[in-house]
């Protein structure tokens, strides 16, 4: 079975459909015939990021001279207004045939008819060799898949914890729930750090859900109950769910963390502003710039159920409207060589979705000083609920987590939440169509 993670989604009014697909290639699903051949549009979420940017079209440039029988054509967005735009398309059915979507869409966006199963068979790279956060399903099919995913992890100076006695965590014995308490303690307690931890509260939007709701399923608790995706009344304002909660607002209630933290939450823990940080392998390799061997990477706490992390990040996918269906998906089984992959992770620092590409960077084979992340997101990532109504379950938890962390009652933030996603199943029918 096909699994999938974060979700992210937005409603826009007919006037932005109407601006965005005036720039639109000619032809529905975005593909057009010409003197060379079809020409297929490709949209991703990568303008202002060249790193990635730069991936994307060397991948569309060797494609392009690889046959002549067609032709991708590349079309970037910023992130912050892509799903908008795929909306606004999807609504005038002006979707191109290729496109990027992030991890927790693709249920969301399969269910609401955006996207069309792909079959990559006879790839270089089969399905079955990736991590399991990097492939995109819906009700057992495969609608997209990444080349990279990122971890979560806690980041530490090892002669801050050995000044303050604390314990290294291992995979095999991470802190515990009191452990981890005691450690904030000790080091709000040393009057050196005005918040010991960082876990990037100033954050926004899918943040919270990634960031936080592992911890909350570290607790036993969960967005939804997931044996039917049907009700979230009982597990997310369960017991479980109120202990993490009490837990979460008791950091900001102690000056553990800031209620809401700084604009850049990295920058803050190399400057030793904050003794731990709740962060990203994004940064991995900044802090070891930085910090060298004195730099921790340490595992999620184990607050009863096991440690967790979020899982899933950017996936390709081809649209429900694409009019050459086949030539989207020469495009993705050409995507889908080991260099690619490796590619992808070499220019982002970010893991490998496949072992093929992690043996071919030194910092994430075995043994080497990322591989720790790699092994985070093979044990511990959690699959983010699989669900069309997940975009509205993340909006409704981030909402009563920032009340929470604002001093309002657990009992009440989180009764709400799961009242209100009940609700919008309710009026779904349960996404059942």
């Amino acid at each position: 079975m096909f699994r999938t993670r974060r979700l992210a989604t937005a409603s826009v009014a007919a006037a932005a459909a109407t601006a965005l697909v005036a720039g639109c290639a000619s032809g529905s699903g975005g593909s057009s015939s010409g003197a060379s051949g079809d020409t297929l549009t490709l949209w991703t979420h990568n303008a202002g990021n060249s790193a990635e940017l730069d991936v994307v079209k060397k991948i569309i440039k060797d494609f392009n001279g690889s046959q002549d029988k067609y032709t991708v054509k590349l079309q970037s967005f910023p992130q912050t207004d892509y799903n908008n735009s795929v909306v606004a398309a999807a609504s005038a059915r002006k979707l191109p045939c290729l496109l990027d979507v992030d991890g927790p869409n693709v249920a969301n966006w399969a269910w609401g008819g955006y996207l069309s199963p792909i079959d990559v068979s006879g790839s270089e790279v089969p399905v079955s060799d990736q991590l399991a956060s990097t492939i995109g399903g819906y009700k057992d099919k495969l609608y997209a898949f990444g080349f990279y995913d990122v971890s979560l992890a806690f980041f530490a100076r090892k002669s801050v914890l050995n000044e303050h006695d604390i314990r290294l965590p291992t995979m095999d014995k991470p802190w515990t729930k009191d452990e981890f308490d005691a450690a904030l303690a000790k080091l709000k307690k040393s009057g050196k750090f005005e918040y010991p931890l960082d876990m990037g509260t100033g954050g926004t939007g899918e943040w919270w859900s990634y960031g936080y709701s592992p911890q909350l399923q570290s607790f036993g608790g969960d967005l939804i109950e997931r044996d039917d995706y049907k009700t979230a009344s009982g597990t997310l304002d369960g017991k479980n769910a109120m202990a993490w909660a009490t837990w979460f607002q008791s950091l900001v209630a102690k000056d553990y963390m800031a209620k809401k933290s700084g604009a850049d939450p990295n920058k803050d823990f190399l400057a030793g502003k904050t003794a731990i940080q709740w962060d990203g392998s994004w940064n991995a390799a900044k802090n070891a710039e930085k910090l060298g061997d004195d730099l921790a990477i340490i595992p999620p706490v184990d607050f009863g159920y096991g440690p967790k992390i979020g899982g899933a990040s950017w996936q390709w996918a081809m649209s429900s409207t694409c009019s050459n269906k086949a030539g989207a998906q020469e495009w993705l089984k050409f995507s889908r060589q080991t260099k690619y992959f490796t590619d992808y992770a070499k220019a982002t620092s970010t893991i490998p979705a496949i072992d093929a590409a992690a043996q071919q960077i030194p910092d994430y084979q075995p043994g080497g000083k990322f591989d720790v992340l790699v092994q985070f997101a093979r044990k511990y990532a959690t699959v983010r609920p699989a669900t069309p109504a997940y975009p509205f379950i993340s909006t409704e938890f981030e909402k009563a987590a920032k009340d929470i962390l604002a001093g309002a009652d657990p009992e009440n933030a989180l009764g709400q939440a799961a009242k209100n996603i009940d609700n919008n199943l309710k009026t779904n029918n349960n996404y059942s169509g």
